[in-house]
């Protein structure tokens, strides 16, 4: 039988809920599953016909350790998503290069432009994780500069109302084949809780929508078992990419059919 790392963290691993699902898909497909987390001294990676990459969501304060242990895992078996893709994905300076529309962005606590409101984050961040959403123009160019202060780039965009009245669409890809989409909840809306933030609904997404999705998949090479498209539209109705999740995402599997049954599927097709 196949034998595949689970990849996860150390900490409260009952907030990925995602887990057992995954590994009892995993099986279905014949394919042995074990929750290993990515930091384990004792771990032997080559011990495994693939290693993927699913909640290790504590790598933030550990970015380079994170990476180091990626690179070093490839050269024993297969890394899903492999480490090139891990490196580039883990940073979002990455919406610079893929040449597809995105969500406005300024790269730097000077020459901000005016907007009415304000998302100021560092392009190393995860789940609005130090993010600020201000109406104060001074107030967003100092945390900005708080993030230069700190060694960090900052991402300063506008806050689009779009996110609350039609939401994020999260188009999920599992070997670059579409698998399932759903409405998420805006992280800043006010009077969000995180668990809301954690919800979502089915959603069938916009052939324009689909179209671009299929765009930025298209300008990232190398292997891809799993990928999720975030996506927003623009006050003109247009869509562009918020984010491409290819690290650690939440793939929400619950609000599908067949999902985790299409993660195994794809991953016996890269096996």
């Amino acid at each position: 039988m196949t034998i595949c790392a689970y990849v996860t963290f150390g900490d409260d691993d009952s907030r990925d809920d995602e887990r057992d699902l995954v590994i009892a898909a995993w099986r279905a497909a014949g394919i042995d599953g074990q929750a290993v987390r990515w930091d384990d001294p004792e771990a032997d990676w080559s011990a495994f016909d693939a290693a993927v990459v699913r909640s290790v969501w504590d790598y933030l304060d550990r970015r380079e350790e994170f990476l180091a242990w990626a690179r070093a895992t490839a050269g024993v078996t297969r890394l899903l998503n492999p480490a090139a893709v891990l490196e580039t994905n883990t940073d979002k300076t990455y919406l610079r290069e893929l040449g597809v529309p995105t969500v406005p962005t300024h790269w730097s606590a000077d020459g901000m432009p005016q907007w009415s409101e304000y998302v100021v984050k560092p392009t190393v961040s995860a789940g609005a994780r130090d993010t600020i959403r201000t109406t104060d123009r001074a107030v967003a160019q100092a945390h900005a500069q708080a993030l230069e202060a700190s060694g960090r780039t900052p991402m300063v965009q506008p806050y689009l109302d779009m996110v609350e009245a039609e939401g994020e669409t999260s188009l999920l890809y599992f070997n670059r084949t579409f698998s399932h989409a759903v409405r998420r909840n805006a992280m800043l809306a006010g009077g969000q809780s995180l668990a809301d933030n954690s919800r979502a609904e089915p959603r069938t997404p916009a052939d324009d929508q689909v179209e671009l999705a299929e765009k930025v998949l298209a300008a990232v090479q190398g292997e891809l078992l799993y990928a999720r498209v975030d996506l927003i539209r623009l006050p003109d109705g247009s869509p562009a990419l918020m984010e491409l999740e290819l690290t650690e995402p939440y793939l929400f599997l619950r609000y599908a059919e067949g999902a985790a049954a299409n993660l195994a599927r794809a991953l016996t097709e890269l096996l």
